[in-house]
């Protein structure tokens, strides 16, 4: 069943409730940090690789964020609902379900990116990290 909401996502089980565990936020976080650092260039050759590996950052950042705020979440759709229905960012989930796309279109069906679209795309994904670098930084750590 594919879900519409995050209401959605806890009843068909897609998201769990879960202890916090702050450890392993930091651990994700460290990764993904790690994973970035040894990006050195951009270029049309390698575009599409490099988004890839910002999408996975991204995708630990959002997985330390919500491990932090006591969820489980199986797919990356109930991560996007995570932002809108939780967070109440809906700008932060257009940004990510736009990127979740593309990178669907990049995996599943093979469609590469022109070497501008991936370079905005990726930018995309840096401000996106700020933004949820910021969540993973705030004082309140529950939803």
């Amino acid at each position: 069943m594919k879900e519409a909401s995050w209401k959605e996502c806890i009843e068909y089980n897609s998201a769990k409730k879960v202890s916090p565990n702050l450890e392993r936020a930091d651990s994700l976080r460290e990764i993904a940090e790690e994973r970035i650092s040894i990006i050195e260039e951009i270029n049309q050759r390698n575009c599409n690789f490099v988004f890839e590996d910002y999408y996975t950052s991204l995708l630990e950042l959002l997985q330390a964020l919500i491990i932090q705020r006591g969820y489980k979440i199986l797919n990356h759709v109930c991560l996007a609902y995570f932002l809108r229905d939780i967070l109440k960012e809906d700008r932060l989930y257009n940004i990510f379900d736009d990127l979740r796309y593309k990178r669907n279109s990049l995996t599943y069906y093979g469609n590469k990116m022109d070497f501008e679209t991936a370079k905005a795309t990726i930018k995309n994904c840096k401000n996106l990290m700020k933004e949820l670098d910021h969540y993973l930084n705030s004082t309140t750590k529950t939803a």
